[in-house]
């Protein structure tokens, strides 16, 4: 038996961090640049329907306790209580998982929070395939949902550096904003390119002639990962980093796919209402003829089981990536 083998086997369905073994990480971002915020503004406060520390929010809780509020597992009644204390004058970070957030309380986001434009940050941990718990645990459509929703800015942060910047800017944002987050030990990729996270923008961190990959999230490391390999083939792969799914970085998007070159879109959703699509009809209203790719989940409700074979089995592997890249050349 290989040793890849093995560790899809023997891999936990939930697991703590989608880091791979020696990479570079830092411990529960999110919870740390939160409360380094909190100190330097009192109106930051954070809530938890029951899962502070599987969202690191534990963090603020511990140090912060009477500015922390824990809700139960009632996420209805927590967005309600975070739109109260927008309403209030409060800076509210909601935290729970993705399918909590979304499927469960959308028309408490849609109606409480972002019809009267108020400043509630939902920070929704495991979101797309970071978890192999099956379709209940799964958030492979949070992204849809919630582009639908007026005035909702969605974030799919890469890495533990786009997580720690993005906290003061969601706090000084006027509206509301959901953030997939990536919790426990989370991967630092993004300090060696000179990248600083700008909400509303999406960045260049490498140039191509041959490819471009267009990506967010926990994708973005990945698409690095394939660049690099393909590097080997003298393949010359671009990479668009894009944190904001929405509102998109339209100028920016279309600068870099009108380009003469194969572009694919990399996220960890499904192909159905996320980042390609957002692309796709950026282009169709622009009038831009380019033939996009998409890499995701499929529009489908995936099986449980170990991440490293679910990764596999749907495409999203760095291996599967780049074989569907060289496939195309």
């Amino acid at each position: 038996m290989s040793s890849t083998t093995a560790k899809r086997l023997t891999s936990d369905a939930m697991i703590a961090s989608i880091a791979d073994a020696g990479a570079r990480t830092v411990q529960a971002p999110l919870g740390h640049a939160l409360l380094r915020a909190a100190r330097e503004d009192p109106r930051v406060v954070g809530l938890s329907a029951d899962l502070a520390k599987y969202t690191d929010m534990h963090v603020f809780r511990d140090a912060m306790p009477d500015r922390f509020y824990q809700m139960g597992m009632a996420e209805q009644v927590m967005m309600g209580t975070a739109a109260g204390l927008a309403q209030e004058g409060f800076v509210p970070f909601a935290s729970t998982y993705s399918v909590f957030a979304t499927r469960r309380a959308y028309d408490f986001l849609c109606l409480d929070i972002a019809e009267p434009e108020l400043n509630v940050n939902v920070v929704a941990a495991l979101p797309g395939l970071t978890t192999g718990y099956g379709p209940s645990h799964q958030a492979t459509e949070d992204i849809a949902l919630l582009r639908g929703i007026p005035g909702m800015t969605i974030v799919d942060p890469c890495d533990s550096v786009d997580i720690e910047q993005a906290v003061p800017q969601l706090i000084a944002h006027e509206g509301p904003t959901y953030t997939r987050i990536l919790r426990g030990a989370v991967p630092t990729v993004l300090d060696e390119y000179d990248y600083e996270f700008r909400l509303g923008r999406a960045a260049r961190l490498r140039d191509g002639e041959d490819v471009l990959l267009v990506s967010s999230g926990l994708m973005t490391e990945r698409a690095l990962r394939v660049a690099a390999n393909l590097e080997k083939d003298r393949v010359d792969v671009a990479v668009l980093h894009v944190p904001t799914i929405k509102p998109l970085d339209v100028e920016t998007v279309l600068a870099e796919v009108g380009r003469d070159r194969r572009v694919f879109v990399l996220e960890n959703h499904s192909v159905v209402g996320g980042l390609f699509e957002s692309v796709a009809s950026a282009l169709v209203q622009r009038g831009v003829h380019r033939q996009v790719t998409p890499i995701g989940l499929p529009d489908a409700f995936l099986d449980a089981g170990a991440l490293p074979t679910l990764h596999d089995r749907y495409g999203v592997s760095v291996e599967r990536i780049g074989a569907r890249v060289r496939d195309s050349l």
